[in-house]
């Protein structure tokens, strides 16, 4: 399908192909292909780009090989949005300088770098390019925003510790992006978000030196968190008295995280239910099941939350499967 200077190719393929041989519709492309984005450039006359790009539920994968150009999220356009997103770019070719939150990170083939789409940043490449990047909603990750905010613009390499392990499987996955339009596509998306976060763990480890006082106890408060969701007795009280500190305590650190105690337990278990209802492995598991399993005993009431937090209903979310959750929202 050939529009102005763009090809878009619309095949059984369930990847998104745009070649766009004018700067002026490649820089439209990128920000519906994101969010929207200053897209400026020196070399217009001559410019050339290709996005490739898939997606299952909330995640999306995207290939881009351009010309040189410098793109911007300024404060005008994160003011128009309303959903956080993280970004995450692999470079498999070329260079890309990344700034944001006073940090500048040179990436080169094989470097992946995180920025988050609700504060301002800059990503220039001065030659062709090539770069996979990774989109998704902030609340996918296991870990406070502030802390995973200490990563921004930080490079990470692909040549050693965990991105040894993370990159190469994300490089496998670009080169298969039509794999996530098939039946394990969710599975898939969120096993490169976990593995994301296992890297970003790994990474505020090893800075743990210079971070704040509380990063340990934290870091262990969540993994109990994370392994006790299923208890409904899961709460501050008991929290608290596994790690010897008083509740006080436990709400002044989940305090600095701009969040509560609760609401973090809240969320975690929605998340959870969202990823099985999502699962064509667990289609035939009744929904109230589902949400037993992740410590939500009252139907009703784990249907009110779930639709406040999401927009749809639980049972609405599984008949949408198929046709709603590939692609994000360009508006976003």
């Amino acid at each position: 399908m050939l529009r102005g200077d763009v090809l878009t190719t619309a095949t059984a393929d369930p990847t998104t192909t745009t070649v766009a041989r004018d700067f002026t519709d490649f820089r439209t492309v990128v920000s519906h292909s994101f969010v929207p984005l200053h897209v400026t450039s020196e070399h217009r006359d001559h410019f050339r780009g290709r996005i490739r790009s898939c997606g299952a539920d909330d995640v999306q994968l995207t290939e881009v090989t351009a010309s040189a150009h410098v793109v911007e999220r300024t404060p005008e356009l994160i003011a128009r949005a309303d959903r956080h997103y993280y970004k995450l770019s692999l470079i498999l070719a070329g260079t890309g300088l990344l700034v944001q939150d006073n940090r500048e990170a040179m990436l080169r083939p094989g470097d992946v770098a995180l920025y988050d789409t609700h504060r301002p940043y800059s990503l220039a490449f001065e030659e062709d390019f090539r770069t996979l990047v990774v989109m998704f909603p902030q609340r996918l990750i296991d870990l406070p925003r502030d802390l995973v905010g200490q990563l921004t613009a930080v490079p990470m390499s692909g040549k050693r510790g965990m991105g040894n392990v993370v990159v190469p499987f994300l490089a496998q996955l670009g080169s298969n992006l039509d794999q996530l339009g098939g039946p394990a596509g969710v599975r898939l998306a969120h096993t490169a978000v976990d593995l994301l976060a296992t890297l970003f763990a790994s990474e505020l480890d090893l800075a743990r030196a210079t971070a704040g006082p509380h990063h340990e106890l934290m870091r262990r408060v969540l993994a109990y968190i994370d392994t006790n969701l299923s208890s409904t007795d899961l709460g501050p009280a008991q929290i608290a008295a596994e790690h010897y500190i008083s509740t006080r305590h436990l709400h002044g650190l989940f305090h600095e995280q701009g969040t509560t105690v609760s609401s973090w337990i809240r969320t975690r278990r929605l998340e959870h239910c969202r990823r099985e209802l999502l699962d064509p492995v667990h289609a035939s598991r009744p929904v109230a099941a589902i949400a037993a399993k992740w410590g939500f005993v009252d139907a009703p009431h784990f249907s009110r939350v779930f639709k406040t937090e999401f927009g749809c209903s639980p049972s609405e979310l599984r008949r949408g499967l198929t046709v709603s959750d590939r692609l994000l929202p360009p508006s976003a």
